[in-house]
């Protein structure tokens, strides 16, 4: 294959590729931004609200790690866990 070639197939296959992206979702979110039709405004509160239940769950999932950090370094002081190399 000669490199012009190649260049046309790579064109060409870069072409289809654009197409497929921007027919979907991406392309129709591209074009309601430019026809100024963007997305609902967003709602402060509910959005502060879902991230304090997000910090929430953090917290929660530390403590739990932090638990069975506790656990297995006991059971490892006991013998009952081998040693990490």
């Amino acid at each position: 294959m000669a490199p012009g070639e190649a260049i046309v197939a790579l064109g060409f296959f870069a072409s289809l590729s654009a197409i497929f992206v921007l027919r979907g979702p991406l392309g129709r979110a591209i074009a309601d931004r430019i026809a100024g039709r963007a997305g609902a405004p967003v709602d402060a509160a509910r959005a502060l609200e879902q991230l304090d239940e997000v910090q929430h769950r953090l917290a929660e999932l530390e403590e739990r790690q932090d638990f069975t950090e506790r656990v297995l370094s006991q059971e490892r002081e006991r013998g009952k866990l081998p040693a990490r190399e």
